[in-house]
């Protein structure tokens, strides 16, 4: 997801919910009481046994709720990281306004929500090597007529707030109206009340591939790196997420993962 900009708060705070991998059960989230305790690779965790990941949900088809649980791309990835540090998988439910300014880690082990790679993120939180590269795209009805970005101007053309696809709208002169998440984009575009929308490939690829109603009208090579976000100056955890994601490099799972979630709109 999702790259830039300070937009504005989401308009109603989500109920911050925690996901226990095995007991499969969201939870209210409490505070961060718990000392720190060690975990492999002497990585300081701040609920013992547990990784307590961040991720803003829904963001299909990276973490979105399924049948009671949190699953995607990025929950594949989170539960690996949890997996090499011996520890429990907790997903709090988090605004992307939060993982983006790092203001989720003081309550977080790690936000894993497709965070593009920017330098101003970079200046208040560590990444991962990226995961993913993630550029942006236009997507449209047929009916539209919109052929390229300069056809959109005029248009009813949607975007998440707070995120590239927001920004790179505003930089192209568009007007575009803001969702407070990729569902509720996805949903005004397929219930006619907007043209188009402009995000990333890989969610809004995956919510027209099977819809002939829609299209690709542009891609936009932004050079969108994803990355997992860390605590400023927490190598130990920077190199165990790190260690992790060679792994499944190395071992072909995180090509399996873009396969499964992505399918041909995989990049």
């Amino acid at each position: 997801m999702q790259p830039m900009s300070s937009a504005t708060a989401k308009l109603a705070a989500k109920a911050a919910a925690i996901l226990a991998v095995g007991a499969l059960s969201l939870t209210a989230c409490g505070g961060s009481s718990t000392p720190a305790a060690s975990s492999a690779g002497g990585v300081q965790l701040i609920n013992a046994g547990k990784l307590t990941v961040c991720s803003d949900v829904p963001y299909e088809p990276f973490e979105f709720q399924k049948d009671g649980k949190i699953v995607g791309f990025d929950m594949d990835i989170a539960a690996e990281v949890a997996k090499d540090l011996k520890a429990e998988l907790s997903v709090v439910d988090s605004s992307f306004e939060a993982i983006e300014t790092g203001t989720a880690l003081t309550g977080c082990d790690v936000s894993i929500s497709s965070i593009s790679i920017t330098d101003t993120r970079k200046a208040v939180m560590d990444f991962s090597e990226p995961y993913l590269n993630d550029d942006l795209t236009l997507v449209a009805t047929e009916a539209s007529g919109i052929t390229n970005i300069d056809g959109a101007k005029g248009k009813k053309v949607g975007v998440q707030q707070a995120t590239t696809g927001a920004q790179y709208a505003k930089d192209k002169g568009i007007d575009a109206q803001q969702f407070e998440d990729t569902g509720l984009l996805v949903q005004a575009l397929k219930a006619g009340t907007i043209d188009a929308a402009l995000g990333n490939q890989s969610v809004l690829g995956y919510a027209i591939k099977d819809d002939a109603k829609y299209k690709r009208v542009e891609n936009y090579a932004t050079g969108e790196k994803l990355g997992i976000s860390i605590k400023k100056g927490n190598t130990a955890m920077a190199d165990q997420v790190n260690s992790t994601l060679k792994r499944l490099t190395d071992d072909g799972s995180l090509k399996k993962y873009e396969t499964t979630w992505f399918g041909e709109a995989a990049k």
